[in-house]
C-alpha cells in the first residue's frame, strides 16, 4: 500500500520542539490578525483567503531568522494555530451579519459579543473534534488520492525553508513572483484581476478568468482530472443553463429576480447577474446533493474509522502508539461534542432549544465530513462553505417552520444554526489541510488538534469585537462599503423559506443534475462546485491543470526526470499560492487602515491614472503560466 511506503520529513522516532510558548503566542497573534483581515475581505467581496501558508512563512521569518530557533514542527504549529482565525472569520461573516441587518430593520436585537463568541467557539471546537476520527481515513489512508493542495503546498514551503537549496529557490521564487503580481493586480490595480466577456452572439453565455497566480497553482497541484470536472460544471452553467434562460425567459420576470432576464443581462454585471440570481441556487442544490452522495459513499469508511478509533482507545491513543499516529482520544471527542451540545441548548444567549441543538450536531458531522473531503479535492480557498450553509439553511428553516418555530424567532434560530455549521465546515476544512501538512512534515496530530482548538478559542474571543468594529466603521452590513454578499444571500433564503417563496425549482434542478452526473460515473462534488462557483474561477484552474498534463505527457529520458519536472512544478505552484495568500492578507489589512482621503488601499490604487487593461492582464497571466513551465523544467535544462 502507498501509505505504508510514505515517510514523513521528520521521522516518528525523532523528537523536536513543537508545542512551545513561542509557537502558541505567535500563532494566537496571527489568528487574530488573519481573522480580522479576512472578515473585512469576506464582507467586501464574499470570499476569504487561506492563512495557513502566510502564517507558515511569517513563522519561519520570526522563529528561524529573528529568534534563531530551528524546528520545522514549531513553525508548523504556528501555522496550525494562526490559520484557525481565517476559518472562524469565514464561518461567522457568511451568516451572522444577517442578524445585524434584521436588528437594523427593527425585527430583533443585535447579537451580543457573548452570543457571537459562543456561536464561533461552539462551531470551531465541533469542527476540530469531528475531524479527529476522520484523520486516518482521509489524511493517511487516502494519501495520494486526495491532494489537499494547500496542505501539501504549506508542507513544501516549510520543508523548503528548512532545507534551503534548489527546492527553496523554486518555492520562494514562486512566492516572490506571486506576491509582486498580486500587489500590482489587486493593490496598485494596474490591470483587473477579474476579466469577463459576455458573448452577445450566444445570448446568456459568457466567459471569464481570474488572472491570479493562486488559482493556476491550485489547478496544477490538483491536476487535469479534478480541474476538468470543475471546468465542466462551469461550462454547463454558463454555456447551457444560462443561455436557455435567455432563450425561453428573455422577456419574463423569473423568480427570484425582480426584473426580466433581458434586463438582468443588460444591467451592469451582464450575464454574471444570471449566475448571481439563478445559477447559484442550482449550484447550491447540486453541492448539497453531492455532499449527501459523498457522505453515503463514505459511510463504510467512516464507520470503520470510528470502530478502529474506539478499539484503539486505551492503547496509547486514538490511533496507534507512534508519535505521528497519536490523536486526541475518542473520549475527548465524545465528551467535548456532548458539552458543546449542552452549551447550545442550555446557555440563554444562544437562541436554540434541544431540537435545534440536535440539528447542529447531525448537520455538523455531515458537513465536517463533506468539507474535509472537499478541501482534499480543491483546497480550502475554493471550499464552498457558503454552499453548505445554504443547504443547511434550506433544511433547518423548513424543519423549524414545520415544528411551529416561525417568524423572526425561527429566522434567528436558522441563522444561528447556519452560523455554527458554517464555522464547523470552515474549521473542519482548515484542520484537514493542517493535518495533511503535519502528516507530510512529521508532526504529532494530537498536538496539532490542541493547537487548532487554541486558535479557535482566541479567534472566537476576538470575532465579536471585529464584527461590531467593522459594522460601526463602514455604515453597517448591507451598505455599499460593506455589502456582506454571502450574509445577504443567507438572509434572503431564510426569509424566502419562512415566507414560502423560495425558488425550489432551481434548487431541485441542481439536485437532479447532480444525480445525473453520479449515474454517469463522474465525481459529483468537483462538478457541482464548478457549477456553483463563477466560471472565471475554474478557468485559471483548468489552465493550471492543462499545464501539468502537458508536462506529464512530454517525452523524458527516465521516470526520474519526469518526476523531477512534475515535482518542481508542485514546488513552484506552492510558492504561487503562498505569495498571493500573504499579499491578500496584507491588502485586507491596508483596506481597514484609514487615511485623510479614505484608506491605505485606496491611496495606492492607480487604476484611474494608469492601467494596461484586460488585454494586458491576459498577457501578464500568460507570462505567469510560462514562469510555471520555466521553473518546472529548469532542473532538467541545467542537467543537459
Amino acid at each position: 500500500m502507498e501509505e505504508k511506503k510514505f515517510q514523513p520529513y521528520v521521522p516518528a522516532d525523532k523528537i523536536m520542539p513543537e508545542f512551545t510558548v513561542v509557537s502558541i503566542v505567535l500563532g494566537a497573534i496571527l489568528a487574530i490578525v488573519f481573522g480580522g483581515a479576512n472578515a473585512y475581505l469576506g464582507l467586501r467581496v464574499g470570499m476569504t483567503v487561506s492563512a495557513s501558508i502566510p502564517a507558515a512563512v511569517i513563522s519561519m521569518g520570526i522563529i528561524r531568522q529573528i529568534l534563531r530557533r530551528d524546528s520545522i514542527l514549531e513553525n508548523n504549529m504556528v501555522q496550525t494555530i494562526g490559520s484557525a482565525g481565517e476559518s472562524v472569520a469565514a464561518g461567522a461573516i457568511f451568516t451572522l451579519p444577517a442578524l445585524f441587518m434584521w436588528a437594523k430593520e427593527g425585527l430583533c436585537d443585535a447579537p451580543s459579543l457573548v452570543t457571537i463568541g459562543l456561536i464561533a467557539l461552539c462551531g470551531g471546537v465541533l469542527g476540530v473534534l469531528m475531524m479527529i476520527p476522520l484523520r486516518s481515513a482521509l489524511i493517511v489512508k487516502e494519501h495520494g488520492v486526495l491532494a489537499y493542495p494547500e496542505g501539501q503546498a504549506c508542507a513544501e514551503v516549510l520543508i523548503a525553508g528548512e532545507e534551503g537549496g534548489a527546492s527553496a529557490t523554486t518555492v520562494f521564487s514562486g512566492l516572490g513572483i506571486a506576491a509582486f503580481y498580486k500587489f500590482v493586480a489587486d493593490g496598485l490595480k494596474i490591470f483587473p484581476s477579474e476579466i469577463t466577456y459576455d458573448i452577445s452572439a450566444y445570448k446568456g453565455s459568457g466567459i471569464g478568468i481570474d488572472v491570479l497566480p493562486a488559482l493556476a497553482g491550485v489547478g496544477y497541484i490538483c491536476g487535469p482530472k479534478v480541474s476538468s470536472y470543475l471546468f465542466a460544471g462551469g461550462v454547463l452553467g454558463w454555456f447551457v443553463i444560462m443561455p436557455l434562460m435567455a432563450l425561453f425567459g428573455g422577456d419574463l420576470v423569473l423568480f427570484p429576480a425582480e426584473a426580466t432576464v433581458n434586463e438582468l443581462i443588460a444591467a451592469p454585471g451582464g450575464v454574471s447577474n444570471l449566475w448571481g440570481t439563478f445559477l447559484r441556487y442550482i449550484g447550491a442544490g447540486a453541492v448539497a446533493c453531492g455532499g449527501v452522495l459523498s457522505l453515503i459513499k463514505s459511510l463504510p469508511l467512516i464507520v470503520r474509522t470510528f470502530k478502529d478509533a474506539m478499539s484503539d482507545y486505551g492503547k496509547g491513543g486514538a490511533a496507534g502508539t507512534q508519535r505521528t499516529e497519536k490523536d486526541l482520544s475518542m473520549k475527548v471527542v465524545l465528551l467535548g461534542s456532548l458539552a458543546i451540545a449542552l452549551v447550545l441548548w442550555l446557555v440563554p444567549v444562544i437562541p436554540l432549544n434541544l431540537f435545534t441543538a440536535l440539528i447542529v450536531i447531525v448537520f455538523g458531522f455531515f458537513f465536517a465530513t463533506v468539507s474535509s473531503r472537499m478541501v482534499g479535492l480543491i483546497g480550502s480557498s475554493n471550499n464552498p462553505v457558503s454552499g453548505m450553509a445554504i443547504a443547511t439553511l434550506l433544511i433547518s428553516t423548513l424543519l423549524l417552520k414545520a415544528t411551529g418555530m416561525a417568524g423572526i424567532e425561527g429566522m434567528t434560530a436558522a441563522i444561528v444554526i447556519g452560523g455554527v455549521i458554517c464555522v464547523i465546515a470552515a474549521i473542519a476544512g482548515d484542520t484537514s489541510q493542517d493535518l495533511k501538512t503535519g502528516f507530510l512534515v512529521g508532526a504529532t496530530p494530537r498536538n496539532q488538534q490542541i493547537g487548532e482548538i487554541i486558535g479557535v478559542v482566541v479567534s472566537s474571543v476576538a470575532i465579536g469585537g471585529i464584527l461590531y468594529l467593522l459594522s460601526m466603521s463602514w455604515g453597517g452590513y448591507g451598505s455599499d462599503a460593506l455589502p456582506a454578499p454571502q450574509a445577504m444571500l443567507m438572509k434572503m433564503i431564510v426569509e424566502g423559506v419562512m415566507g414560502g417563496n423560495l425558488p425550489w425549482n432551481l434548487v431541485l434542478t441542481g439536485v437532479f443534475i447532480a444525480l445525473v452526473i453520479e449515474i454517469l460515473g463522474i465525481p459529483v462534488l468537483p462538478f457541482a462546485i464548478g457549477l456553483y462557483l463563477p466560471i472565471y474561477l475554474s478557468v485559471p484552474m483548468m489552465l493550471g491543470g492543462i499545464l501539468r498534463w502537458f508536462l506529464e505527457k512530454r517525452q523524458y529520458s527516465s521516470d526520474k526526470e519526469k518526476n523531477d519536472v512534475v515535482q518542481s512544478g508542485v514546488l513552484y505552484s506552492s510558492g504561487l499560492i503562498a505569495g498571493e495568500g500573504i499579499v491578500g492578507i496584507l491588502l485586507a489589512v491596508l483596506a481597514v487602515i484609514p487615511t485623510a482621503t479614505g484608506t491605505l488601499s485606496s491611496a495606492i490604487d492607480f487604476h484611474e491614472k494608469f492601467s494596461i487593461g484586460q488585454i494586458g492582464g491576459l498577457i501578464v497571466f500568460a507570462l505567469l503560466l510560462f514562469t510555471m513551465y520555466f521553473f518546472a523544467t529548469r532542473k532538467i535544462r541545467k542537467s543537459k
